[in-house]
């Protein structure tokens, strides 16, 4: 949500067009043996000046099923070509593992809605997930509005809000985007934004949800600040119940696009800024130690600055999906590609990113990759979905438009999701 974009590019829908990434040649901590692969498709592709595929994120719809394959379906939209102006949002899915997807879709009860005059209302940087107590798929982002020239309008409160959406496979039925309920201070925000964050269900069916939000209009894209709100979720509304600590940071813009993550009955929460990206952890998901900078093993700077940061999470191994300074990719804006991914140390007091595991989930190809999602989509199997964006002439240097399918392989069952989802068939014959 808070990218900047530069110029105009082309982009065509082309067929699948398969790739195969291994991991790298640098060498796996000792303890690292839990990624076997990592593979990587171009699932969708639009070369043209219109658009760009933008904000793929995918989940497991465990109650569906073809041939032993769950359904898992992906929300995107199209970049409009315009900083931060996005279309209405999109479906296309996959029942055999990711091998075939389904054109995209517009789903109409989530597509714009004509406001007064001259203003557009939009949904964007959505993250779906499944909410396995309701058999619902949840889809959570933030309303924006538009001028006519696709500008984003913020001249007072409540332009810009927290919403959601609920998808009913049963009746294969999408609801109309519902505002987000918030209670105390946060009722009163100039603006409260779930923007691009992974969020997280309990075990016992409440949905921890990190946001940023700006206080006054003043605030607004200079000070932001973080929290983390507990949601109780019944299949229909999404009940707010508290909301944890404030972090802030008095470096400009402060703390956006949280992620949060559960392992091993900690809680842990990536933040960005627009210097660094931030760590902090927590043992209820609401109060959390002070923040600490994401640093390697060797105490270097990680160098993941003004872009997103999510986690994959495996029962036996945390780690973090990330872009970086330091990889030959100076002409890239902000550094946002190649994509990594790295095992973390969990340790609060020791927290970082181990280098030698270190790993490129999509190469560099002169598009950006900083707007991502990552989930697990089944014991055996994390993916991590990205969309190029096609700046700055990033055609001419390789790019394709694609949506990019990255799938994490693992070596062992992740028991953290095997009691929901069950693994893809063709891996058990």
């Amino acid at each position: 949500m808070l990218n900047k974009l530069l110029d105009k590019n082309k982009v065509l829908v082309i067929l699948s067009i398969p790739f195969v990434f291994l991991t790298s040649n640098q060498s796996l901590a000792e303890d690292d043996n839990l990624i076997s692969e990592i593979k990587w498709d171009c699932i969708i592709s639009h070369l043209g000046e219109d658009f760009c595929w933008f904000h793929p994120r995918v989940a497991t719809i465990p109650v569906i099923e073809n041939n032993g394959c769950p359904r898992i379906l992906m929300t995107l939209q199209k970049h409009l070509m315009v900083s931060d102006y996005y279309s209405g949002l999109y479906t296309s899915y996959t029942d055999d593992g990711g091998k075939t997807w389904s054109n995209p879709q517009l789903v109409p009860e989530l597509d714009w809605v004509k406001e007064e005059e001259g203003i557009t209302a939009s949904v964007c940087d959505v993250t779906p997930g499944w909410h396995e107590k309701t058999k619902k798929y949840l889809a959570i982002g933030v309303r924006v509005r538009y001028d006519e020239k696709g500008r984003q309008i913020r001249d007072r409160a409540g332009r810009v809000e927290g919403v959601y959406a609920i998808y009913d496979p049963m009746s294969n039925s999408w609801t109309k985007w519902k505002k987000l309920e918030f209670k105390g201070f946060l009722e009163k925000c100039f603006s409260t934004m779930p923007a691009c964050v992974q969020w997280i269900v309990e075990n016992d069916g409440i949905v921890l949800l990190p946001i940023y939000f700006a206080k006054t209009i003043e605030d607004n894209n200079n000070n932001y600040s973080v929290t983390v709100v507990r949601y109780l979720f019944d299949g229909e509304h999404l009940k707010f119940i508290e909301h944890g600590d404030i972090l802030t940071l008095n470096i400009p813009r402060g703390l956006c696009e949280p992620s949060i993550a559960k392992f091993k009955d900690k809680y842990y929460l990536t933040l960005r800024n627009d210097e660094r990206g931030y760590i902090t952890v927590s043992d209820d998901g609401l109060h959390y130690r002070p923040i600490k900078s994401w640093t390697f093993d060797d105490g270097s700077e990680l160098g993941s600055y003004n872009t997103q940061q999510h986690w994959a999470v495996h029962s036996d191994g945390l780690f973090l999906v990330y872009t970086r300074k330091g990889a030959n990719n100076d002409h890239i804006i902000r550094h946002r590609a190649p994509l990594f991914i790295a095992q973390v140390n969990p340790d609060y007091e020791n927290i970082c990113v181990i280098r030698k595991t270190e790993k490129i989930v999509f190469p560099e190809r002169g598009a950006t990759l900083g707007n991502f999602g990552v989930y697990p989509v089944s014991p055996n199997e994390t993916w991590i979905t990205d969309g190029e964006g096609m700046f700055n002439n990033a055609r001419k240097k390789g790019a394709q438009g694609c949506v990019l399918l990255g799938r994490i392989i693992w070596s062992k069952t992740n028991k953290q999701v095997s009691h929901i989802f069950k693994p893809f068939p063709f891996l058990t014959n």
